[in-house]
């Protein structure tokens, strides 16, 4: 009866294995490739010695080498040994978090003052970003976001996954690779009244250009007439002017005016902490009693989604936040950073005017912070790469922290090249680095 038994098993053992799939992934395809992963992932690929990545959005040394500041080093000092590294401790992320609104509204404003902010740990802009659009499913499912056009890519997967209706104001103007504010202001009086708007309040990825402060009075404003909810994504602070305060000048212009507000903060660029996703999200209330309300609403919200994050990189912006001298120094590092930035910009538009290009580049100065839009199309960019191994996102937009003393000349001659492209006189043996 036992052996039996046991045969009976393995014959239902392989008549299983043999058993045809359910195909449950049968109807699965593949992803279309994000735009910057895909720049840097062709950049792996290629073998040349000369090759370029100026699609990453984070900084680079004149060395072209990641940086890790000496803030950062002399924090990770003083948190090694931390006894607790379970969970972060409710000391630790009430400091980050008031640390971080200081930064954006302003340490003496009425909203750090009354209490009128919740504040959330998040997995960096991005997540804080998420964070948002959920609580913005949850709370006005039927109310569309209005996103620059063009704004950082990842903006319209994030909302559109979290299934918020998600529509275009005109931002960018391709003729004057400046603002089109007309358009613009047309956009926002014509938006359903009580719209969401979402802003880059410095450094607007990625065109790298910013309204003037007359222009941001004027939106303000009319956002305020319209009753739409201004949302900004703070990824750059420091990075336009090299002065948290003067980057923040927009954001308080609103808080001025009255309105109530969302930001999105990243500590990733302006710390070098892009590993560590440390990010914070703020909604103010019109009262304390609300922001309790609301930040009860998002820390369940953010439960679901991913309890907490990571506590290394808190620990580190907490501590540098929280300490003189560190966030002096940090301060003073942040602009050196963005120093080399526009030195960059500088350089490249002058060599480019050295080569006696009939274009007008002058928008390479004109614009600011980590990216400029160059202006270059499609089949330009797709050039760079196969003749010159210059990658960048097929947008035009391309990082200048990827640009160095050493590798400027080479990247305005190819870009000279390619925008009078004549194949007669196309040379590139003439521009090594």
């Amino acid at each position: 009866m036992w052996r039996s038994f046991v045969l009976m098993r393995r014959c239902i053992s392989t008549s299983a294995s043999k058993a045809p799939s359910f195909g449950w992934f049968d109807h699965v395809k593949p992803a279309p490739k994000d735009p910057i992963i895909g720049v840097t992932e062709a950049f792996l690929a290629d073998s040349s010695p000369n090759k370029i990545n100026l699609g990453v959005g984070a900084y680079r040394d004149d060395e072209g080498k990641p940086v890790v500041l000496q803030c950062v080093r002399d924090a990770e000092s003083k948190i090694a040994g931390s006894e607790f590294l379970e969970s972060i401790s409710a000391a630790v992320s009430s400091t980050f978090v008031e640390e971080s609104v200081k930064l954006i509204y302003g340490k003496d404003s009425d909203v750090i003052k009354k209490r009128r902010f919740a504040g959330l740990l998040a997995l960096s802009g991005t997540g804080a970003c998420r964070l948002f659009a959920e609580f913005q499913r949850h709370f006005h499912p039927d109310v569309p976001i209005f996103l620059p056009e063009p704004t950082w890519s990842n903006h319209h997967n994030i909302w559109r996954d979290a299934q918020v209706p998600v529509r275009s104001y005109r931002y960018y103007h391709p003729d004057s690779k400046g603002l089109n504010f007309g358009a613009f202001m047309d956009d926002i009086k014509n938006a359903p009244e009580g719209s969401f708007f979402l802003l880059h309040p410095c450094a607007h990825n990625p065109t790298g250009v910013d309204p003037t402060d007359e222009q941001w009075r004027e939106i303000s404003n009319q956002l305020m007439v319209k009753h739409h909810f201004p949302f900004f994504d703070m990824a750059y602070q420091g990075f336009a002017s090299g002065d948290l305060e003067e980057d923040a000048k927009a954001i308080r212009l609103f808080l001025g005016d009255g309105h109530l507000v969302g930001c999105a903060q990243s500590f990733a660029k302006n710390m070098g902490l892009y590993g560590h996703r440390v990010g914070c999200l703020s909604v103010l209330g019109k009262d304390q009693q609300q922001a309790m309300i609301v930040r009860s609403q998002l820390q369940r919200l953010a439960r679901a989604m991913y309890s907490s994050p990571p506590i290394h990189g808190v620990l580190l912006v907490s501590t540098i936040l929280s300490d003189p001298l560190l966030k002096a120094a940090w301060i003073e590092e942040l602009k050196v950073m963005a120093d080399r930035i526009r030195s960059m910009r500088a350089s490249l538009f002058d060599n480019l005017e050295k080569l006696n290009s009939p274009l007008n580049w002058d928008h390479v100065v004109k614009q600011v912070g980590m990216f400029c839009y160059s202006g270059l199309n499609c089949e330009q960019i797709d050039q760079l790469a196969t003749d010159f191994h210059i990658y960048m996102t097929r947008d035009g937009r391309m990082s200048m922290a990827g640009v160095t003393t050493r590798n400027v000349s080479y990247i305005a001659s190819a870009m000279h090249q390619v925008s009078n492209y004549d194949p007669e006189s196309l040379n590139v043996s003439n521009v090594r680095f």
